[in-house]
């Protein structure tokens, strides 16, 4: 029997030195969440949901609960999950002051429509009992403060928290992967990342699983976890995979990032071209994290 395995990311960037610990422990504390679910039994979905759930509630991450904010000062959040083992897919994009985003796009796996944005999937997920916030509740200091220095004094967008995502495989051998963000501090309103889009921040089949995170322009133009996936399906290690379509990106695109990727046989990979990544992992014999 494969043996259970969670891996979970807190974002590629630059966060300063002496954050690094703290972004790193937030990674252990997820991975364990989701370790908790296999552990028990529990499916790669529900693991990788119940990870990206806890990173979400961390506010020194940049999705829900002190997520980056638009260019006006608001909330817009995307987030997305997929199965592996029934290639279902649900994804948010745009998407008001709710706490916990990916678990509204885990939702919409029951749903054949696979992405709703905006004022339309704030009522949808409303309708399925998901609770509307008031943009304050999520908004942190951290997070006011770095918008002050981007949109007002135009400083540069280097904000240290980052997307989060998870990649999980269970006891069965299915996968599946779960990403969350709020995006691009001083974006758009309107502006819809990589994240939320499968294939792009977030892919899972029956071979491997991916979470994305970096310039979102850039992956999207590449179609990132796709062209992961597709190299690994070839038989390229996963290391290996997410180097070449990262080292594609920074060539052809002028952007940067990483992923992370579990596969239906071995070990986890982390691979950046920033220069942190945190990111923890939890199986049966063994726990980490690192930034």
């Amino acid at each position: 029997m494969p043996e259970p395995l969670i891996l979970v990311h807190g974002g590629a960037g630059l966060v300063p030195a002496e954050s690094r610990e703290l972004h790193a422990e937030g990674c252990a504390n997820a991975a364990k969440v989701g370790g908790a679910v296999l552990n028990s039994g529990g499916s790669a979905l529900d693991a990788v949901c119940a990870a990206v759930e806890s990173l979400e509630d961390n506010p020194i991450y940049n999705s829900g609960t002190g997520c980056a904010l638009t260019y006006d000062g608001g909330v817009s959040l995307d987030s997305s999950v997929m199965c592996g083992k029934t290639h279902r897919a649900g994804g948010v994009a745009c998407l008001g002051p709710f706490r916990n985003p990916v678990r509204i796009a885990q939702c919409l796996l029951e749903e054949e429509t696979i992405l709703l944005a905006g004022v339309e999937a704030e009522r949808w997920a409303e309708a399925k009992g998901f609770e509307r916030l008031q943009e304050d509740d999520l908004i942190v200091p951290s997070a006011a403060k770095a918008w002050k220095r981007v949109v007002q004094e135009g400083g540069a967008c280097n904000w240290a928290g980052g997307t989060v995502g998870a990649v999980a495989r269970d006891s069965d051998g299915d996968l599946a992967a779960a990403t969350s963000t709020g995006g691009t501090m001083g974006k758009l309103p309107g502006r819809v990342g990589d994240s939320p889009l499968i294939g792009v921040g977030t892919y899972a089949d029956e071979i491997c699983a991916v979470s994305a995170t970096g310039n979102g322009e850039a992956f999207m133009r590449a179609v990132f976890a796709a062209r992961v996936a597709d190299r690994i399906r070839r038989g390229e290690e996963p290391s290996g995979a997410i180097q070449n379509v990262l080292n594609r990106i920074e060539r052809e695109f002028q952007g940067n990032g990483g992923a992370i990727v579990v596969p239906k046989e071995g070990d986890f990979s982390a691979v950046k071209n920033t220069t942190t990544m945190s990111y923890g992992w939890w199986s049966p014999e063994d726990s980490g994290a690192d930034c």
